[in-house]
């Protein structure tokens, strides 16, 4: 049964296998989570844009694959909030994952010297993506889910921080400001879960533009969403 504060929307019933913390559909009857919804654009014009100018700058297009990959993941999110279906969360999560392989293939391919494709690794990479999506697919856990994400960017952070350390120590600066606000994304996404009702209580005693500010799933997009942008340019 859908909290009190939860309204009925133009979408109907939520069918997505998880709700997150800000009430459905309690700013506009199109969208069930505004907040949430909104704060993809982080994820889709800031990626477009380095898209283009990757595209403009004849870089490898292993660059233009990362940034479109979050543009689709911000795409996903975006259906996914508006609309709260099962198939648009679905939309939403198997890119994370495919976007985080595509992470992982450019740092294990920073140190060529010609542009080459390591088909072992790719190989590697995309049967990983297939074989998660078949089994979550199945399963329809989202824990399932988030320990196969959580793995691919602990291999991120871990083989980040061995670049800024041991490779390339002129780049700490922007590789500790990516890890610094995706942390940061991370840790508001968990008191959303963990705080959602005293949260809740909160916003009904607050003006509503107020009380947006304490959606901090939302905050989860934009700071992973600035955090990821940062990691590709990294």
């Amino acid at each position: 049964m859908a909290p009190a504060a939860d309204r009925e929307g133009y979408w109907g019933p939520p069918t997505s296998t998880l709700e997150w913390c800000e009430e459905n559909y309690a700013v506009s009857y199109y969208i069930a989570e505004f907040w949430n919804t909104v704060s993809n654009l982080i994820f889709i014009l800031p990626p477009v844009y380095g898209a283009i100018q990757t595209y403009k700058d004849g870089l490898e297009k292993r660059y233009l694959a990362a940034y479109l990959c979050l543009t689709a993941v911000g795409l996903g999110s975006w259906c996914f909030h508006m609309t709260l279906k099962y198939e648009m969360q679905l939309l939403d999560e198997l890119p994370m994952i495919y976007s985080c392989c595509v992470f992982v293939y450019c740092l294990y391919e920073c140190f060529k010297y010609k542009n080459t494709v390591n088909y072992p690794l790719l190989f590697l990479l995309i049967t990983y993506s297939f074989v998660v999506s078949i089994v979550y697919l199945n399963l329809k856990e989202p824990v399932f889910h988030q320990i196969m994400y959580g793995t691919l960017v602990s291999i991120i952070v871990l083989r980040s921080v061995y670049i800024v350390l041991w490779v390339y120590p002129w780049l700490r600066g922007l590789g500790y400001t990516s890890l610094t606000v995706f942390l940061m994304g991370f840790f508001l996404w968990n008191v959303d879960n963990i705080f959602c009702d005293k949260l809740r209580a909160l916003r009904e005693k607050m003006p509503p533009v107020v009380g947006a500010v304490t959606q901090f799933h939302a905050w989860w997009h934009i700071l992973t969403g600035l955090g990821s942008y940062l990691h590709i340019l990294l």
